[in-house]
């Protein structure tokens, strides 16, 4: 509980913030090289960026955004403004999205969560991510040979012939989806092959209930989840404590209102933005389009670092009413106009074949004058009719929907 990659872990949230914020303006000095972040940052000191509150008034960009940015100024959409050939592998992902890999030795940042999961020199390790054009399976191997780590570049499938590489290399560790996990175990099981070896894992890209957390467990295998993407790697992972996510080093995670780039208060569910710290390849307020929240207090395993809840849902919400396009950023702007309001979430149902929205939002009373007001500016934002209902401040969820659509597709 108290073993760390380095000292980076360990020291005083106010040193990190200091740190990440002396850097910060040089990093978005080298973004502003690329004609797309240059624009962004049209009219703005870039040396006064040295806060969270500097760095959330920054144009936010959506990695919803990417796949339509990179078709009209391939590859990198003019956010990267290092040659294609400065880096050392070139990726794509479903969209698409074009994603370069940086020539440093860990180059996804990957390292210091294999490390939390119990993976140390010398040990051999199965990696299941596949290696074709995509990075996952390079995001694992770069990180598992950074800790100074053997790996078998298995990639999925082929089941039989996996058990021979284990077989005869006895890798003590496994990367890749849970599920897959499970179906080599089964498989091996069934097979009459030897799976011992496996004794640890870091897992991602899939659902890791508890359940099959148990069964790992009962299998012999130390288990560990890690949250990351194919654009930034590593974003946050497990340890031993095992109690939320550890954001990773040398990275910056803000959680917003979805469908803005305001932070909301720790505790709160939000979208996840990422603004990383290397000057070759920097994003900068990365959207990803999923949910969390801040986890209060530090790790029990002694790393000082933000925690978040791990992945719990996505922002994008947005759905369409009577023909209409209705927005998360919408219902923000609602409670931008009416401050006295809390959480806000609008419901969009079907009554006799007719679309219907109820916007219910926090209110200290329930006087019909604000409940009217509140009405014409859900009608002048959204351009639609829809009813309002106010409630008890602190009695809609804390779960990030701003819009829910509960029409039945019959």
């Amino acid at each position: 509980m108290t073993d760390h990659y380095d000292a980076l872990e360990t020291r005083s949230p106010s040193e990190r913030d200091a740190d990440l914020f002396a850097r910060l303006p040089g990093v978005l000095r080298a973004a502003a090289q690329a004609p797309a972040y240059a624009e962004r940052f049209k009219g703005i000191d870039l040396a006064t960026i040295t806060d969270r509150a500097a760095l959330a008034k920054l144009p936010v960009l959506r990695k919803s955004e990417l796949p339509a940015l990179h078709k009209a100024a391939p590859p990198f959409g003019g956010f990267v403004a290092s040659p294609s050939g400065s880096f050392g592998r070139l990726f794509t992902s479903p969209g698409p999205i074009f994603e370069p890999e940086s020539v440093n030795l860990d180059a996804w940042r990957g390292a210091r969560a294999l490390y939390a999961a119990g993976f140390r020199p010398g040990d051999v390790v199965l990696n299941t991510f596949s290696y074709h054009l995509t990075p996952g399976g390079f995001i694992f191997d770069t990180s598992a040979r950074a800790l100074g780590c053997a790996v078998i570049p298995a990639g999925p499938g082929n089941t039989e012939q996996q058990f021979e590489l284990i077989e005869a290399y006895r890798p003590a560790a496994y990367t890749g989806t849970p599920d897959f996990l499970k179906i080599l175990l089964d498989a091996g099981k069934t097979a009459g092959r030897d799976m011992s070896s496996i004794k640890r894992a870091l897992v991602s890209g899939a659902a890791f209930p508890k359940s099959l957390q148990e069964e790992m467990k009962s299998r012999g295998i130390d288990a560990y989840q890690m949250f990351g993407t194919a654009d930034l790697g590593v974003v946050a992972y497990e340890t031993a404590a095992r109690e939320g996510l550890v954001v990773n080093e040398n990275i910056i995670v803000e959680i917003v209102r979805p469908g803005t780039g305001e932070p909301v208060a720790d505790g709160d569910v939000g979208e996840i933005i990422v603004t990383t710290l290397d000057p070759h390849h920097p994003w900068v307020r990365l959207a990803l389009g999923d949910l969390s929240a801040v986890l209060a207090g530090q790790s029990p395993c002694g790393r000082t670092n933000m925690r978040i809840k791990g992945w719990m849902g996505r922002a994008d919400q947005t759905t369409k009413v009577k023909g209409m396009f209705v927005r998360p950023e919408q219902i923000a702007e609602i409670g931008k106009r009416h401050p006295e309001l809390g959480r806000l979430r609008l419901v969009v149902t079907r009554d006799k074949e007719v679309d219907v929205m109820t916007l219910s939002a926090e209110a200290p009373s329930s006087g019909e004058s604000l409940r009217d007001e509140v009405a014409s500016t859900l009608r002048a934002v959204t351009k639609l009719q829809g009813n309002v209902t106010l409630v008890a401040p602190g009695s809609l969820p804390n779960d990030g929907k701003a819009i829910s659509d509960e029409r039945k597709n019959d």
